[in-house]
């Protein structure tokens, strides 16, 4: 039996301390993996179409099937819908390889957004142009995260600097 996710009725959070948002993701089980992220962390999920797996993925659904109703996950059809139906204004932070600069030295505040990119191209130049941008450090000879291991360092760093916990 096939379950389309986006008919399940989700979770609603009011006040979110930290939304991430992934820009056009391609791999089902990283989003299952980071849904259930922001599921147990309270955390909203934004996710830019068009991806890269239909909703009703069974690897989507496998890597996060008993949780989908405890995200609040919000799909946008396209980065300027993204703009336009959420109040992210200037409080957009990227994640990127390319950036020069640590995450650490980013300063959140409660609500903002974090937008990391697709797993094979990362964030596309004019978001990076536009929004302030952080990398994770990488001392060893890959190129880059897993995107679901990027998303956890970086939100849970985020929430303790918040201090929700």
């Amino acid at each position: 039996m096939t379950i389309d996710i986006t008919k399940i009725e989700h979770r609603v959070i009011d006040d979110p301390w930290l939304n991430v948002v992934l820009y056009r993701p391609e791999i089902p089980a990283n989003t299952g993996n980071i849904a259930r992220l922001c599921g147990a962390a309270e955390i909203r999920l934004h996710l830019i179409h068009p991806l890269g797996f239909k909703v009703d993925d069974r690897h989507l659904k496998r890597a996060g099937l008993d949780y989908w109703s405890e995200v609040d996950i919000r799909h946008h059809a396209d980065y300027h819908s993204f703009l336009i139906n959420t109040n992210a204004g200037g409080r957009i932070t990227g994640l990127s390889r390319h950036a020069s600069q640590a995450y650490t030295k980013a300063e959140i505040r409660h609500g903002d957004y974090l937008m990391f990119g697709q797993e094979t191209m990362g964030l596309p130049l004019n978001i990076r142009k536009t929004n302030p941008c952080y990398a994770i450090p990488i001392w060893g000879n890959v190129r880059s995260l897993n995107l679901s291991t990027a998303v956890g360092i970086v939100a849970y760093h985020f929430l303790h600097q918040l201090r929700r916990f």
